[in-house]
């Protein structure tokens, strides 16, 4: 096989090309395992006997020779006009002689051209500088891509030339599968490698509503091993191969696939799911169940109608980012002095403190940095992969430090607040929700990160007021706040 000779030469260059040389390019490659599957999920059937392919970000080739031998395998009189982009000048001798090797390979029923031009600002005037505009860009009936993986200004030209799908600083790799979805012809075949990222949360709300609205998700493949996508590569990153079509009719199913790594895709789990079940009408979050037991927690979470902003609730971030305000803190209740609490705080179920930790007071100086002391539940920002569970939280009552008018808490401790006129059964109620083992699977579907995004959790389905009352009700009559307890408690208030 070709692509044989692409992954030795891929080798060579990156044994001479420093880690942070080619971090600077956002650039990892493709491992020889990944690129066949990628190319294997296009639907030939559907293709014509002469098609237009694109590989925007193209490295040394790997995935554009392992596209071509799918093709000519599966079509062998198939003609393929193939461009690829790429601005690396380090690697473009090295990917011009890839692909005229390949082109002595196939003879006629191949051509290429290498585009040396910025992918995403040469396609720009394409689309009058709106990627939402009627007008075209350039349109390939097959598109294959592992695009760059770094983030960008604000200010970027990149950014600028797609403002309309970006939120702040903007990650290349979003841009580059938005700017491929508008060069899709009708009826065309996206195949892309990407974070997971992009499936939940404000940053790329934009970007999902351009997806969604655009093309249909035929496919998913996850990785059930973060360090194991890219071989020879340092990457941690959730990644996902998300397969997309340009259709205007509706889609029914999804299938979602997990492989362990990048050498197990003949061991894939594979299951179809309802369309509307991954894909959430409100903000078009990808939910990605991966076996039966997630797919029916996500089932009868969805099925509930409220939010915490619905409830008159909002989770809110930690006030206080240390290194910022490292004059005012303090390792002693001293005069003038409020308790910060840290994630270290929430321990079993409950808010302890004090627990000796140094900077655990902070000077009432910076109203800024101050909220009232009334009843929080406290959920930690960030815990690691390893860990359990990934919404931990704790019960703040104000009436156990009831000489303090106000408190602080750092960054890395969320806070849902609004539960100051509310009975205390609405706080061990949020709990029960917070706490059981079904709450903590729908957030793991939502999302891959180890990081509990409030934006995310404001707009979690969760039941009625009312509802959360009972459950509350139950849990402090119980006396026992162990997961156990509040998943038997919830239970009786979800649907079958």
């Amino acid at each position: 096989m070709f692509i044989e000779h692409v992954i030795e030469q891929t080798d060579s260059f990156i044994s001479k090309m420093t880690k942070k040389k080619r971090k600077e390019y956002g650039q990892f490659f493709t491992s020889k395992e990944t690129a066949a599957y990628m190319a294997s999920l296009f639907d030939c059937s559907k293709l014509k006997d002469e098609i237009t392919v694109l590989d925007a970000g193209a490295g040394t080739g790997i995935l554009s020779v392992s596209l071509l031998e799918y093709l000519f395998q599966q079509k062998p009189e198939i003609k393929i006009h193939l461009t690829c982009y790429e601005t690396d000048t380090n690697i473009l001798s090295l990917l011009k002689s890839n692909l005229e090797s390949a082109k002595q390979l196939f003879l006629t029923r191949f051509e290429y051209k290498i585009v040396t031009d910025n992918y995403l600002l040469s396609q720009q005037d394409s689309f009058d500088n709106n990627l939402f505009s009627d007008t075209k860009a350039v349109g390939y009936d097959l598109i294959i891509g592992n695009p760059p993986y770094k983030k960008i200004g604000k200010n970027a030209p990149e950014a600028k030339a797609m403002q309309s799908i970006c939120y702040g600083s903007p990650n290349l790799y979003f841009l580059f599968a938005a700017m491929g979805i508008s060069n899709l012809k009708e009826n065309g075949q996206m195949v892309y490698i990407i974070p997971r990222s992009w499936t939940s949360g404000a940053y790329f709300k934009n970007f999902r509503n351009y997806l969604t609205d655009n093309v249909i998700i035929k496919h998913i493949h996850l990785f059930e091993s973060r360090d194991k996508v890219f071989d020879k590569e340092d990457v941690l990153q959730e990644t996902m191969i998300i397969k997309v079509e340009k259709k205007k009719e509706n889609q029914d199913k999804i299938l979602i696939t997990t492989s362990q790594n990048c050498k197990d895709f003949d061991k894939s789990l594979s299951l179809y799911l309802p369309y509307s079940l991954v894909v959430s009408r409100t903000d078009k979050f990808i939910y990605l169940p991966t076996n039966e037991n997630e797919i029916q927690s996500l089932r009868k979470i969805v099925a509930f109608k409220n939010t915490l902003i619905s409830n008159g609730l909002k989770m809110k971030t930690g006030l206080v980012v240390n290194f910022r305000a490292t004059d005012l803190l303090e390792n002693d209740n001293m005069e003038n002095s409020v308790p910060l609490f840290y994630s270290t705080h929430i321990e079993n179920g409950r808010v302890k403190f004090p627990i000796g930790k140094k900077d655990e007071y902070i000077r009432d100086t910076k109203k800024s940095l101050l909220q009232p002391n009334r009843n929080y539940l406290f959920v930690k920002r960030f815990t690691s992969k390893e860990e359990k569970r990934r919404l931990q939280c704790g019960i703040y009552l104000h009436r156990n430090l009831p000489d303090y008018s106000y408190i602080s808490t750092d960054n890395k401790v969320n806070f849902i607040d609004g539960l100051a006129e509310l009975s205390e059964c609405v706080i061990f109620g949020l709990y029960v929700l917070f706490n059981s083992s079904i709450y903590d699977c729908y957030y793991r579907i939502l999302n891959g990160s180890t990081q509990v995004n409030s934006n995310e959790i404001n707009k979690m389905p969760i039941p009625s007021m009312s509802i959360i009352e009972q459950m509350g009700r139950r849990l402090i009559k119980s006396k026992n706040i162990s997961e156990q307890q509040c998943d038997l408690i919830l239970n009786d208030y979800l649907y079958e």
